[in-house]
């Protein structure tokens, strides 16, 4: 690789083939088809197809395309229509399960490329002489590049020209202060934050203006070399994936014992003939396996995924929702994050005052208050010249697009103009009644700025910059009613004030000015002048950060900030949004740096704030806190955060500052780059695997009560089996299915966030005994006596007992859903009609079944009753309202039991608030 950093300028062109006009359209575009476009190229392996393969990576999927072509095998040797029947219904569901995943991955991957599209850059570049507008990715080697304040750099480029440019690079270096430009010819040996005489792609523009040539497009830009290197890293599986893939193996392995022993049993004892026996052995696979699991626990994460994006985050993978649920460590940039990224002025000292000032990032709108009362500041002389200073010694500018205010130029130069507004100021009209004639620039050894103002047939400059510096260019201090000399008092007590809002981490900045009835030398202009007072200025938190902070504490959750800022100011924003419950303990970059890994393990879960660290830190602390058993979130916007976000269990890339490669590394993205976002993803998670527990527990009691009564009628002699396969796919589609996907929907419940975090390793079963043991056991019992009580083999009435448990299972079923709205609370507590779609979705299967039993319906092309071949018989009205009162048994059971155990817990937690009010010994 060329090192151009090295290179005269003069040889950097001809190397290129360029020149100071750029190159012709011709040129570009024949560059375009050699270098192909200036963009980071897509990780492999997300195409459509590889997406769809995946889906089938699932043993249940596989179980039940399995038990389809055994199904099929046996109607075609048999020569039945039942068998290929049910061999279909479950292909189809196979088919259901298989594209909702597809869709779902593929749709959420399109969201990110059309968030990418609707983040488009455009750079203004000349071709033939001229200038012109391109898309970033038409940007070729040796197009001459023109950059100014407010613009991303397009490409890695030599400058050509440069007029006070400082450009930061914080998403490639994670250095937070603007880097001043140069020209000069650089050492060969100096690292990429130290190449003053580069720009890369990505980067902003702070201040100033210039020109570069374009050396490097897409994967030979820094960044592309940094996204390749990130592909290295080995892809991460979620507790979901693994829980659900161990529950699969391990119902499968049941299934299949379970099955052989059946079959065994049969043959043996009952003389059963053999292909019967396997029938049998199937609808008890049928029976076992929760075909519908998989499916609905797509649909419930899909909605999840849905749903995030209406609180501005896109996932990139469905379980990576459900991994937030159990996220223990929040690992929080604070700078656009935490914070607004909006540096705002929030104190103000003149006339011996410190004044407040409040309002909401760049928005001028705002009031001034002192000790509490407000302040009018067109009534306040020296308030209102030190605005006007503030806002004529400044080249940045405020615009407003699509609503939201932004800053134009420098930050901190556009948080003076934002206070000006918010005082009455007008920008246009200050610069109208006072012209600018001439500026010196501010520079990091001068560490003040100047410019000079025709005003009144006189002259007036205007002074900003360092408190020290100015202060000792000043004689004179303003107060009411005008200028008065310095003393030794006035000094020191502006000296006390500059070193309080330092302490308090306010970037400080001073304002001064001098008057003047003749054009002045740059001597005078910057001498013997007023002192007027002190910017207070800070980057505030969200309005929602503390808030959302305080909800994570409350769920067990602790958050980290990480920033690159100083110490005293990550100190005073950690204390602001309560980082911590007492004071937080910061470590900085240079201690970690120190420190061995085994060391950062010991210390790091009593760490709450890391300050000046680098991108690369970052990958070290979420090793650590992993090493710790930690599931961790971790945040970042920049090109060298991806390792950190790849690593992390949850990587969150920022939508609006993150880069490209930030956000294909991640496992999400923040529209808004909003911490309190993260706070909704991590109750979302909770939510959707609440709902997920819920089907789990749903399904499986219905799954359990039918192999129950399918085992124990198939062991037990001379009495047909209780329900047959088909029978038992139109409980799992119908009874099982509707219900289930309203579940899927269902309002989370009540105290979602007041729970401590799950461990990772938590099996979905836990809790759910009552779901899971005790009501099917109950349910099956009763479901048995009522099978034995009505079948007659001297009636032949086997139909109608192979009804009476259908419908004991599937009437159940409808009661259980119910119950299953919340596994902690009475449903009645969670709502009982908070979720219309389950009473829609249990009257419609009810419906079905009820159409199914009583109604007669021909099979097609005359081959008999449907009824007939589904086993089904119309029962005495009698006999169905005793199904119907039976069958409630089990909710009745289920929410009995979470009464008192929900009553049980709020003693419990009483009691834990009586203990914790006690005096400590």
């Amino acid at each position: 690789m060329t090192a151009w950093h090295t290179t005269e300028i003069e040889k950097v062109l001809e190397t290129l083939g360029s020149n100071e006009n750029g190159l012709t359209t011709e040129e570009a575009l024949d560059r375009l088809n050699e270098h192909g476009p200036n963009e980071i190229p897509e990780k492999e392996g997300k195409t459509a197809w590889n997406l769809l393969f995946q889906q089938f990576k699932n043993f249940l999927i596989l179980l039940l395309l399995a038990a389809a072509l055994v199904s099929a095998g046996i109607g075609i040797w048999e020569g039945t229509f039942q068998e290929v029947i049910e061999a279909g219904l479950i292909i189809l569901i196979v088919l259901f399960i298989v594209l909702v995943g597809f869709y779902q991955e593929y749709h959420a991957q399109e969201e990110l490329a059309a968030l990418k599209r609707m983040l488009t850059l455009e750079a203004l570049v000349l071709r033939d002489g001229e200038q012109r507008r391109v898309p970033a990715r038409e940007v070729v080697p040796g197009d001459m590049m023109l950059i100014e304040a407010g613009d991303r750099v397009p490409a890695d480029g030599r400058l050509t020209s440069e007029i006070d440019l400082e450009v930061n690079e914080s998403a490639l270096t994670g250095e937070a202060v603007p880097v001043q430009k140069t020209l000069d010819v650089l050492d060969e040996a100096l690292t990429i934050g130290d190449r003053t005489n580069m720009v890369f792609t990505g980067t902003t523009v702070t201040f100033g203006k210039g020109t570069a040539v374009a050396v490097g497009t897409g994967v030979k830009t820094e960044f592309g070399r940094i996204a390749q290197q990130m592909q290295e890293i080995e892809e991460k599986r979620t507790p979901l994936q693994n829980r659900l893939d161990v529950l699969g193996r391990q119902i499968g392995l049941g299934v299949v014992f379970l099955c052989l022993f059946i079959f065994v049993v049969g043959i043996l004892l009952r003389n059963t003939p053999v292909i019967e026996m396997f029938l049998v052995a199937v609808a008890l696979a049928v029976a076992a396996v929760p075909e519908g699991l998989p499916g609905v626990v797509t649909m419930a994460l899909a909605v999840g995924t849905r749903r995030m994006v209406r609180r501005n985050v896109i996932v990139r993978t469905m379980p990576s929702v459900e991994t937030l649920g159990c996220t223990t460590v929040i690992c929080s940039d604070k700078t656009g994050t935490i914070t607004r990224n909006q540096m705002t002025v929030r104190k103000i000292y003149s006339g011996h005052r410190l004044i407040d000032v409040d309002g909401d990032g760049y928005r001028p709108e705002g009031c001034f208050s002192m000790a509490g009362s407000p302040l009018d500041p067109r009534q306040d002389e020296e308030l209102n010249l030190l605005l006007k200073a503030a806002a004529l010694c400044n080249n940045a500018g405020l615009t407003k697009q699509e609503g939201e205010w932004k800053a134009v130029g420098d930050p901190t130069e556009t948080s003076l103009l934002v206070a000006a507004a918010k005082a009455g100021l007008e920008l246009g009209d200050l610069k109208n009644d006072s012209p600018r004639i001439h500026e010196i620039p501010f520079s990091s050894e001068r560490k003040r700025m100047a410019t000079l103002h025709e005003e009144d047939q006189a002259f007036t400059v205007y002074l900003k910059g360092a408190p020290d510096v100015l202060l000792g260019l000043c004689s004179q201090v303003r107060a009411a009613g005008g200028a008065i000399p310095m003393d030794e008092e006035a000094r020191a007590e502006i000296v006390r004030m500059n070193d309080r809002l330092a302490r308090e981490a306010y970037r400080v900045l001073a304002v001064a000015y001098r008057r003047l009835p003749e054009l002045p030398s740059a001597q005078e202009a910057e001498s013997d002048a007023v002192f007027i007072g002190l910017l207070g200025i800070q980057d505030p938190p969200r309005s929602d950060a503390r808030e959302a902070i305080q909800k994570c504490h409350a769920a067990g959750i602790r958050t980290v900030m990480i920033t690159g800022d100083h110490q005293a100011t990550a100190m005073a924003i950690g204390k602001e949004v309560g980082i911590s419950s007492g004071e937080p303990v910061v470590m900085t970059g240079e201690r970690l740096s120190r420190m061995s890994d085994a060391e950062l393990s010991e210390m790091v879960e009593d760490i709450h704030i890391f300050a000046r660290v680098s991108p690369e830190h970052k990958l070290r602390i979420v090793t650590a806190l992993q090493e710790k058993g930690h599931v961790v979130a971790m945040t970042g916007d920049g090109v060298n955060d991806a390792p950190a976000l790849k690593k992390a269990d949850i990587g969150v890339a920022m939508g609006i500052t993150g880069t490209d490669v930030s956000k294909e590394a991640a496992d999400m993205v923040l529209l808004d780059d909003n911490f309190a976002s993260i706070v909704g993803a991590v109750e979302e998670g909770r939510g959707i695997y609440d709902n997920i527990r819920k089907l789990f527990a749903y399904l499986m009691s219905g799954n359990i009560m039918e192999v129950i009564l399918i085992f124990l009628t198939s062991v037990w002699g001379s009495v047909p089996i209780a329900m047959t396969a088909t029978q038992i796919l139109i409980i799992n589609l119908v009874t099982d299915g509707m219900p289930a996907l309203a579940l899927g929907v269902d309002p989370f419940e009540p105290g979602v966030m007041q729970r401590p975090p799950r461990s990772r390793h938590e099996p979905l079963y836990r809790g759910l005994a009552p779901f899971l043991l005790y009501a099917p056991l109950l349910i099956s019992a009763v479901g048995l006596g009522l099978f034995f009580r009505i079948y007659d083999p001297v009636k032949d009435n086997g139909f109608e007992a192979q009804t009476v448990a259908f419908l004991m299972v599937a009437l159940s079923e409808s009661y259980i859903a119910f119950a299953a709205r919340s596994t902690h609370y009475s449903v009645f507590k969670a709502g009982p009609f908070a979720n219309r779609w389950l009473w829609l979705t249990v009257g419609g299967s009810l419906i079905v079944i009820l159409l199914l039993i009583y109604v007669p319906m021909s099979m097609p092309f005359g081959s008999g009753s449907l009824q007939k071949a589904l086993h089904f018989a119309p029962l005495p009205f009698l006999e169905f309202l005793l199904v119907l009162a039976l069958s409630s048994l089990g909710f009745i059971y289920l929410e009995i039991t979470k009464t008192v155990a929900s009553r049980k817990r709020e003693r419990g937690g009483k009691d834990n608030a009586r203990i914790s009010l006690k005096p400590l010994p």
